[in-house]
């Protein structure tokens, strides 16, 4: 069973999954969870959908998917790869999880093309079943067209029960404005910004302030690219709300094994071990305060 929607195809599947086909490429929809602290464990608490791109059945580089695609078929690719996540979120994931998709803001240019795409959404989620405050909208790093625009965007998804989420904070000058103005519910921290904090004691003091800063606002945190257990160690220390990386979990093609009850192990265990999902971690290492490298 297929339909179309734009230029692509989105194709169901026998045991509930979705996937799309854009060209010469097949699409089909990852999620790797969001685990928060609770009372010294790691909780499920949220998954973020990622597209895989495959070529005569070959995976391909997301990177070199969304790079050959033009500017113009933008737009649909963005309602694309949505719909595909909100399926196979709908399909395959807790129905207590939050649901991360992304939002390109340089797609919205117009009233017009913003009010078009919460239609869109609305609808996919009703046939999806899932509940709009499970979403939490995603503003990634482009530049708007119309900052005007954006602002009326995200105030209509806030509206419609959705949560909104900036993505990549890091060191760019403009982030801060960024979250002054839209207002967000979540902040997503850069994972190369973060490791780089980590490493000083300067940077993690720095770290722990606009952790703090932003949680006094009611504005939770995920640190994203946690890779290794000292930065899981110095992200539970840091304040933050939430957690994501391969030192936990990978992304897994829908449908997934992720449980409905799925949990991680205590956080000090889980340095050393991945919660679910089993997949290559590196082993812990060393440290002195703040996460450097020792020599033996």
């Amino acid at each position: 069973m297929s339909r179309s929607i734009g230029l692509a195809h989105i194709i169901r599947h026998d045991d509930g999954t979705s996937s799309g086909v854009w060209g010469i490429y097949t699409l089909q929809s990852a999620f790797q969870p969001i685990f928060a602290f609770n009372d010294g464990k790691l909780s499920v608490v949220a998954f973020e959908g990622l597209i895989r791109p495959f070529r005569d059945g070959e995976p391909q580089s997301p990177m070199s998917f969304f790079g050959t695609c033009p500017a113009g078929d933008r737009l649909h690719i963005e309602a694309l790869t949505r719909t595909l996540h909100l399926l196979n979120a709908g399909a395959c994931l807790p129905e207590e999880a939050s649901v991360f998709v992304n939002f390109d803001p340089s797609v919205f240019t117009d009233r017009a093309i913003a009010d078009k795409a919460l239609r869109d959404m609305r609808l996919v989620l009703h046939e999806a079943g899932i509940d709009p405050r499970r979403i939490v909208c995603e503003v990634t790093e482009q530049k708007s067209a119309s900052q005007e625009t954006l602002y009326s965007f995200v105030e209509a998804l806030r509206a419609n029960g959705f949560r909104i989420a900036v993505d990549d904070y890091g060191a760019d000058d403009s982030d801060i404005n960024r979250v002054k103005e839209l207002r967000p519910d979540i902040v997503k921290f850069d994972a190369q910004w973060i490791t780089q904090l980590m490493e000083s004691g300067a940077g993690f003091a720095l770290l722990t302030a606009m952790v703090s800063s932003f949680e006094s606002q009611g504005i939770r945190t995920v640190f994203e690219g946690i890779e290794e257990g000292w930065q899981l160690d110095l992200a539970e220390k840091s304040g933050a709300s939430m957690v994501q990386g391969y030192v936990l979990a990978r992304p897994e093609l829908a449908p997934t094994s992720f449980g409905e009850s799925m949990r991680a192990p205590e956080a000090e265990e889980s340095k050393a071990t991945v919660a679910a999902n089993p997949a290559p971690v590196r082993p812990s290492r060393p440290a002195k305060a703040f996460g450097r490298k020792v020599t033996p």
